[in-house]
C-alpha cells in the first residue's frame, strides 16, 4: 500500500510539474523568428512596383539590425503573377501552410481583394502597400487589414483639384478595372469640386495597350485638358504615344501615377506633366531625406513612392510589435496599436482613419528630368470618407 501510495503520488507530482511547464511555456515570450508573407509580383505587368515596395519593406527592417521588437525577421515570398484566379490559393498557402505572422500584399487590386477576404475569413494580419481598391477599406473593412498606400479615390480627388485651378472641361482615360473605374470617380468629384466638368470616361480593357482609338476619339472631343490612369508598362507607352500623336500641348494631360517611377524610359515625351500623389521628389522633411540616403545607399537606387509604402508597411506592423514587445499573439492590442499609430513617414505626417486608411498630404508635382517635383500641397491631411466601411 505504501508502494502504491508513493507511486500515485509520484505520478501526480509529475502530472503537476508538467502542467507547469505546459503553463510556463503558454505564456512565454516568443522568442522564433517573425514569419513576414511577402505576396508580391515578380513577372508581369507589375514586376517592377512589387520589387520597390519589397525593397522598401526590407530597408526598414535592415535598419534596425533585421529585427522589429526584438525578433529576426524571416520572409516567404510568393509571386502573385497580378492573377486574381490564383490569389485565394497563393493567400492561404502563405497563412495556412507557412504560417506567415502578417500578409503584405500587393499591387494589382483584383488580388488584393481576395488576399483581404482570406486575412478576414482567417483572422490574419494584412497591411496593403499598394493597391487602391475601395472595397477594401470599404465594404470589405476588417480590424486587421491596414493600408499604408491610398484609396483610387484620395490621388485621383486631389489631381481633378488640382486640374480645376486652371480647366473647366476634361476627358478621361482609364483601364477598365476597379482600380481605373474608383481613381476616374475620384478625379470626376475633385474637378467637379473645383468647377470643372468632365465630359466623358474612355475606356479599354486591362492590360490593353492599344491606345491609339482613343486617342483619336479625345482630339476629335477637344476638352481643355485629359486625365488618365494606367499603371506600370502601360505608363510608358501611354505618354509616348501621348507625344506622338501631338497632343501633349494642345490638351495637358494630368494623372496620379503616370509619371511614377517612369520617367527615364518615358524621356522628353512626359517632360513637364502634372500630377498630384502622396508622395513627391525634393519633398524637403528630415524623414525624407535620411530615407532617400539610406535606400540609394542600400539599394544603388533612387526611392519612389512605391518604396514609401513598402517602407510604412513595415514602419506599421513595427509600430504593432512594438506595442506587444513581440509577442505576435496579443492580436488585438497590436491592431488597437497600428490604428492609433502616428508615423513619421517619408511622405510626411502619416496616420489611419477607423477604416484602417492612410490620412495623409497629397502633393502637386510636375516631371522635370528624371524627378516628379513638388510645387505646393494639393490638400492636407486627406483621408477617404470610406463611407461603406462599418467597423
Amino acid at each position: 500500500m505504501i508502494r502504491i501510495s508513493l507511486r500515485r503520488r509520484t505520478l501526480q507530482c509529475a502530472a503537476l510539474l508538467a502542467c507547469a511547464t505546459l503553463a510556463v511555456a503558454a505564456h512565454a515570450q516568443p522568442t522564433g523568428p517573425i514569419k513576414v508573407g511577402l505576396m508580391l509580383p515578380t513577372s508581369g505587368t507589375f514586376a517592377d512596383l512589387g520589387k520597390k515596395v519589397a525593397s522598401g519593406f526590407k530597408l526598414y527592417v535592415t535598419e534596425n539590425g533585421g529585427k522589429l521588437a526584438g525578433r529576426l525577421v524571416q520572409y516567404v515570398e510568393l509571386d502573385d503573377e497580378s492573377d486574381p484566379s490564383k490569389a485565394n490559393e497563393n493567400a492561404n498557402k502563405l497563412v495556412k501552410r507557412d504560417r506567415v505572422d502578417v500578409l503584405i500584399g500587393t499591387i494589382h487590386s483584383g488580388v488584393a481583394m481576395t488576399m483581404a477576404r482570406v486575412a478576414r475569413d482567417t483572422n490574419t494580419l494584412m497591411i496593403v502597400p499598394n493597391a487602391g481598391a475601395a472595397e477594401i477599406t470599404g465594404s470589405m473593412c476588417a480590424p486587421n487589414v491596414f493600408r499604408t498606400s491610398f484609396s483610387n479615390w484620395q490621388p485621383g480627388y486631389a489631381t481633378g483639384l488640382l486640374a480645376a485651378r486652371k480647366h473647366k472641361t476634361a476627358v478621361t482615360i482609364s483601364w477598365k478595372y476597379a482600380a481605373g473605374d474608383e481613381s476616374v470617380r475620384g478625379f470626376r468629384e475633385g474637378f467637379e469640386k473645383g468647377g470643372g466638368k468632365v465630359i466623358k470616361d474612355l475606356h479599354l480593357p486591362f492590360p490593353n495597350v492599344e491606345f491609339q482609338p482613343l486617342l483619336t476619339e479625345l482630339a476629335t472631343i477637344k476638352p481643355e485638358a485629359a486625365y488618365v490612369f494606367v499603371a506600370g508598362a502601360g505608363q510608358v507607352k501611354f505618354v509616348k504615344d501621348y507625344a506622338a500623336a501631338g497632343l501633349k500641348n494642345s490638351i495637358p494631360l494630368y494623372g496620379a501615377f503616370i509619371t511614377e517611377g517612369t520617367l527615364e524610359a518615358q524621356g522628353e515625351a512626359a517632360s513637364g506633366l502634372q500630377t498630384a500623389l502622396h508622395y513627391a521628389d525634393g519633398l524637403k522633411i528630415p524623414k525624407n531625406e535620411a530615407f532617400i540616403t539610406s535606400y540609394q545607399k542600400t539599394y544603388n537606387a533612387a526611392p519612389d513612392v512605391f518604396a514609401v509604402q513598402g517602407y510604412d508597411a513595415a514602419q506599421l506592423f513595427a509600430a504593432g510589435l512594438q506595442a506587444v514587445k513581440g509577442d505576435t499573439r496579443k492580436k488585438a492590442e497590436m491592431i488597437k496599436a497600428m490604428e492609433d499609430a502616428k508615423l513619421e513617414s517619408p511622405r510626411g505626417p502619416l496616420s489611419f482613419s477607423k477604416s484602417r486608411n492612410p490620412i495623409q498630404d497629397m502633393y502637386a508635382r510636375v516631371a522635370t528630368g528624371n524627378r516628379n517635383v513638388m510645387t505646393d500641397v494639393i490638400v492636407k491631411a486627406l483621408a477617404d470618407p470610406s463611407p461603406d466601411c462599418k467597423l
